[in-house]
């Protein structure tokens, strides 16, 4: 039985794997398991579990994702995406409601993989995801300020009024000691990602606020005051309390974790990709996500899902396999094993700064400003999306931007169709347009679009520009043929000219009609790109081509000044 390549785990195409593979490996899988090692407790315990949840879920789910995954280097567990969901499960159901949500959502995904349909994950609008992210990072960050300045007051309540007026209440209570630590860890986090990029600034930040906290006998919370330490050993291994009749009270939950999972989860990969130029099978993917989701509840567990920073370390660290991620799992479950006294001394402050790094580094905020300089279509989606996710409830804000996503579509296809008359000028006019009578040089490649360039069919521009970094000095972008473009086809052209641009080379884009036009000139593409090198037809694009070459001899790119996307 023929079975399709998406379905395949990466591990069974490992190919030549070499004693160099091994070290690397090793190595690459000792440093992300250090890495996540603070952030996997500190995760959990934004969500409302125990710190342990939070290891065990890296550990098992990270090796199960390892193993059966159809990414080479993605490193799974708990993420920022779901602190505030699980957060909500916890307060409303408790830790075994969400142990059923969790297996639910893992059921689902496993749903998804195995029928294809996790692909239409691609068809939410980049507006709608910026939205939730810069919601979840506010969150995030607003339910770590408790902790990172020792504020005393019952709970820390669900919703986002009510705990900044919690906090604001409360600010008289400041602990010093406490507020110390934490804005120390905030500044040696920073300090040493700023100067010392390639050590894992979380373990250190960690580490010296409790050699500080021990060291001075500073009377602050830590993992063992809260919750009694971390126990030493493997879990014991227990079903879930299973109750049918809170099945459709749990379900649309149990939706919102697969959705988020399964984006999270393929953009990881994608990023992955886009680093490595190694291409994921997404179906097998989501199927390891949904089988890493089902079985961690038996051992405790919290949501899992790829998580894109431990993935990036993964990569940067010289992994060359998923046996990398295997690695990472057992590093944990080593310190598990041997280390679990010292890990119970972390101060919770130190965990709150580095939470607060992590949301200001999912927020996307840099993207608000290019979302604020589209029309207003894109801006209503994603401010109504950001309210949504802050003021109401994340599983409301999914559903309303799966809704407001279907909507978007069809407004843009409507608005590519037009009716005209041909005559002869406009014959004319477009005779610089036609390819049919142009020779194509040897240092060019050309790419073209037709039809509408919008969410959902963006991906087919990285699929078809994947060789071009080994090819063409100058890639050219017809864009004569596109209909329309949105927010997220805008973003897939910009992700195409900062890949290019690493590689050396340069990207032309050419022949865009009104709306394409309109939204280029709206946003700070022409900054990125630069204005030269948006070209009104191919003719011109094959002549700034000629200068290119001519003036470089394909040895760089003349925009290498121009800063990378950030």
């Amino acid at each position: 039985m023929n079975i399709p390549e998406s379905y395949l785990p990466k591990l069974l195409s490992l190919g030549r794997y070499t004693r160099k593979d091994v070290l690397a490996d090793l190595l690459a899988g000792v440093t992300v398991g250090l890495v996540a090692l603070p952030l996997a407790m500190a995760f959990a315990i934004a969500s409302g579990a125990t710190p342990q949840a939070g290891l065990y879920t890296a550990i098992a789910g990270g090796a199960i994702v390892a193993i059966f995954g159809g990414s080479r280097f993605q490193i799974a567990g708990p993420t920022g995406a779901f602190v505030v969901i699980v957060a909500g499960i916890v307060a409303k159901h408790g830790v075994p409601g969400l142990l059923v949500v969790t297996a639910m959502a893992g059921a689902i995904l496993v749903f998804l993989g195995l029928t294809g349909l996790g692909n239409a994950i691609k068809f939410i609008p980049r507006p709608i995801v910026i939205g939730f992210t810069n919601g979840i990072a506010l969150l995030i960050a607003s339910t770590q300020i408790k902790d990172f300045f020792g504020l005393k007051f019952a709970g820390n309540p669900s919703e986002f009024f009510a705990r900044t007026h919690a906090i604001v209440s409360h600010l008289s209570g400041i602990d010093p000691a406490t507020a110390v630590i934490g804005v120390s860890s905030l500044a040696i986090f920073l300090l040493v990602s700023r100067f010392a990029p390639r050590v894992p600034a979380a373990i250190v930040t960690v580490a010296a606020a409790a050699i500080a906290t021990a060291a001075f006998h500073l009377p602050i919370d830590t993992i063992a005051s809260r919750f009694g330490g971390i126990p030493s050993g493997l879990p014991r291994l227990a079903l879930p309390p299973i109750h049918p009749d809170l099945f459709l009270q749990l379900l649309p939950s149990a939706i919102t974790v697969a959705v988020l999972g399964s984006l999270e989860s393929l953009l990881s990969a994608v990023v992955a990709d886009s680093l490595t130029g190694d291409r994921h099978h997404s179906n097998a993917e989501l199927i390891a996500q949904g089988a890493a989701n089902l079985f961690v509840p038996l051992v405790g567990g919290i949501p899992v899902t790829g998580a894109i920073a431990r993935t990036g370390t993964n990569i940067r660290s010289g992994a060359k396999s998923p046996i990398s991620g295997l690695v990472h799992s057992l590093t944990l479950l080593a310190i598990v094993l041997v280390c679990a006294p010292l890990a119970s001394a972390v101060p919770l402050a130190s965990l709150a700064a580095v939470l607060l790094v992590v949301a200001y580094r999912i927020g996307e905020w840099h993207e608000i400003g290019a979302i604020l300089r589209l029309d207003k279509t894109d801006r209503s989606v994603w401010f109504v999306t950001f309210a949504l996710t802050v003021c109401a409830d994340l599983t409301i804000a999914v559903g309303v931007g799966l809704g407001l996503a279907a909507l978007l579509y069809i407004y843009r296809v409507t608005q590519t169709t037009t009716v005209s008359t041909v005559s002869n000028e406009e014959i004319e006019e477009n005779r610089v347009h036609v390819l049919q009578d142009k020779s194509i040089p040897p240092y060019v490649a050309i790419l073209r679009i037709h039809g509408p360039f919008l969410f959902g069919t963006t991906d087919k521009l990285f699929e078809e520009s994947l060789g071009l970094t080994r090819l063409a000095t100058v890639v050219i972008l017809r864009l004569r043929n596109m209909t329309a473009i949105d927010a997220t086809g805008l973003h897939a052209i910009e992700t195409l000219h900062e890949r290019l641009r690493a590689s050396g080379k340069t990207l032309l884009v050419c022949g865009a009609r009104s709306q394409p036009a309109r939204l280029l000139n709206h946003t700070a593409f022409l900054a990125r790109l630069g204005a030269e090198n948006v070209l009104p037809n191919v003719d011109a694009a094959l002549s700034r081509a000629k200068d290119i070459h001519e003036s470089f001899d394909g040895l760089g790119d003349e925009l290498a000044a121009t800063p990378l996307l950030a």
